[in-house]
């Protein structure tokens, strides 16, 4: 809900999903630098009970168009 919350207010769109692992999956779409503050948030803020171990950022890449049109919590 949170994530959802910053991705809305930085401006980034894509999906975000709890793990049965007890970590955080998802994909976040943007401009760089909105894409670059997102990542930081994840990074060192996150949820308000959230334990950030460690983040692992994989497969960026540039898209010539976003492939979602929104931000949204996957279960």
């Amino acid at each position: 809900m949170y994530t959802e919350e910053e991705a809305k207010k930085t401006g980034v769109v894509g999906w975000v999903k709890n793990t049965s692992k007890g970590t955080v999956t998802g994909q976040v779409q943007g401009p760089e630098a909105k894409v670059d503050s997102m990542k930081a948030w994840l990074s060192k803020v996150g949820s308000p009970s959230s334990r950030i171990d460690r983040t692992d950022f994989s497969n960026e890449k540039t898209i010539s168009k976003l492939e979602y049109s929104n931000f949204s919590i996957r279960y």
